[in-house]
């Protein structure tokens, strides 16, 4: 995976979300759950590593915001 970069947390609130699954399905379920409380920037597709099980998918969220509910 890319590194974190200063920005993606410069600010107590702010988070990088790393996702490890199974599938691309149970990936973007943990992304909808936490988007439906707290401002997130979403990602669109999983990676997969050679020779690594399942499925990497990053996001980030900022919990100083939650979600319009």
């Amino acid at each position: 995976m890319r590194p974190i970069l200063n920005a993606h947390v410069a600010e107590p609130g702010l988070v990088v979300v790393d996702v490890a699954a199974a599938d691309d399905q149970t990936a973007f379920a943990v992304q909808e759950m936490l988007a439906a409380r707290w401002a997130t920037a979403t990602a669109d597709r999983t990676t997969r590593e050679p020779a690594e099980p399942g499925v990497r998918l990053r996001f980030y969220l900022d919990l100083r915001q939650e979600a319009d509910t």
